[in-house]
């Protein structure tokens, strides 16, 4: 059997840049093996030991933000003036969930009873096997691969084919902060077959998966037939923003721009959705047209750039699709004049930041995950409208309200069917929140104290003094 080659494509110029080779059938089984081997030992590690080597880890991590971030640029597009601060913002996150590990995975001791010592461990659950991808590879990694390594884990690494080196790059940096061999592997693959056979294998005992949900669910069908094997699921955003009616215009339109447009709308809790209070509508999509217009759509190695590439010509296809359809279902494109927008690099998978009004849930940009830099915008009439068409998905990833009136907001928040919810923010995972989808967002959580949860599982201790 032929092993594949895996081609990673320049969404810059649409050339090759990278090649990969896949699994062969002796991989398949080895990679398993050799995890298991490896977590024998490094479960038997201090929790002491296992901080040193990620606290090294993250320090490497750090100093090589410069080279890490051109990386980040040349493979997935995110401009240059933006990629270093994904490694610095994955470090702050390390350090959190490095800062709370001792307190977040001691025992718990049960109640006191004569005679006996009672407590409660959270032990390891061996090869965990973390699926990640090219949006944010090493923020998204962090989440898991962080409290897996602390906890006693073992881990089997496969990145997007877009970020290959993201994979390889963690791998020598925490090899070279001590890690033991093989308690981190990376393998490559574009088969969906191979990765589901490494998930069926009995060794692995947690899947972790950021990505779509088609191939969520493909990546749990396959890990089904197992009782032992969990399955944590980090899936699409279709995430709403609802402007009431005293905002400060000029701020919230710049937030929002922001929130929609940044990363190229390639995140999953980017903006997809805005609700405008009917009596300021007219004049927030004027607001947020001049944002626009100070954005610079273009070369990502260029500092200036604002919006790069998106990361494929199929992506393109797919956003241009949406824009497409709500433009013949009667919204209108508000897009600002800005030369950008009309000329960026020929060879690149370019795909201006598009404003349309006069949208409605009829049209696809407003019910499936656009996962570009489009900005559909609708009026409602009031808080209970908003908050209705707010919880109309099938997604619950987050949800922002945007309102002088704190309290209100806050109320208001308690009513959306999301695992993140802001009042005066988006787009913002923080290290000490859960991170958890609601809906098909997803299920399991990362980041906070709970994200170590499925990362260990419980053992009941009951040690008696011996009679006598």
């Amino acid at each position: 059997m032929s092993v594949e080659i895996i081609t990673t494509i320049s969404p810059v110029t649409n050339k090759p840049i990278i090649t990969r080779n896949g699994l062969s059938d002796a991989d398949l089984q080895s990679i398993p093996e050799k995890a298991t081997r490896a977590f024998d030992s490094w479960r038997r590690t201090s929790l002491s030991e296992r901080q040193k080597v990620v606290k090294k880890a993250l320090k490497l991590l750090d100093e090589r933000q410069d080279e890490l971030g051109k990386e980040i640029t040349e493979q997935m597009g995110r401009p240059i003036a933006y990629t270093p601060k994904e490694i610095t913002t994955a470090v702050a996150r390390g350090d959190y969930l490095l800062k709370i590990s001792d307190e977040t995975l001691k025992d718990t001791e049960g109640e006191a009873e004569k005679g006996f010592k009672r407590y409660i461990k959270k032990v390891p659950l061996g090869p965990v096997l973390i699926l990640f991808p090219w949006n944010y590879p090493y923020l998204t990694l962090v989440n898991s691969i962080v409290p897996a390594l602390l906890a006693g884990n073992s881990v089997i690494l496969k990145p997007s084919p877009q970020t290959p080196t993201s994979a390889e790059q963690i791998h020598r940096i925490f090899t070279n902060a001590g890690l033991p061999e093989d308690v981190i592997q990376v393998f490559h693959s574009g088969s969906l077959i191979q990765i589901e056979t490494i998930a069926k294998s009995p060794q692995v005992q947690l899947v972790c998966f950021t990505g779509s949900v088609a191939n969520g669910l493909a990546v749990q069908e396959a890990a089904s037939d197992r009782v032992p094997v969990r399955v944590g699921l980090e899936l699409g955003g279709k995430d709403p923003a609802y402007i009431r009616s005293d905002v400060d215009v000029k701020w919230a339109a710049e937030e929002i721009v922001d929130g929609a447009v940044f990363n190229s709308g390639q995140s999953c809790c980017s903006v997809e959705r805005v609700y405008v209070d009917e009596k300021i509508h007219d004049e927030f999509v004027s607001a947020m047209k001049d944002v626009l217009k100070g954005y610079k759509l273009g070369d990502p190695f260029d500092k200036n750039t604002n919006v790069g590439p998106v990361v494929s010509k199929r992506s393109a296809e797919a956003i241009q699709a949406h824009i497409k359809d709500a433009l013949e279902k009667g919204a209108q494109d508000a897009t600002p004049e800005n030369e950008t927008f009309k000329s960026p690099p020929a060879d690149g998978n370019y795909v201006a930041p598009t404003l349309l009004t006069g949208v409605n849930h009829d049209m696809t940009v407003m019910t499936e995950e656009t996962f570009g830099p489009v900005i559909p915008v609708m009026k409602v009439k009031n808080d209970e409208e908003a908050i209705k068409l707010m919880n109309d998905s099938e997604f619950g990833l987050t949800a922002s309200v945007w309102t002088k009136d704190v309290a209100r907001g806050h109320e208001l928040i308690d009513d959306i069917e999301a695992g993140t919810v802001f009042v005066n923010r988006c787009d913002y995972p923080a290290p000490d929140l859960a991170w958890v989808g609601w809906k098909n967002s997803g299920k399991g959580q990362t980041l906070s104290k709970f994200g170590f949860d499925q990362f260990v599982k419980l053992k009941s201790y009951h040690v008696k003094d011996y009679p006598k």
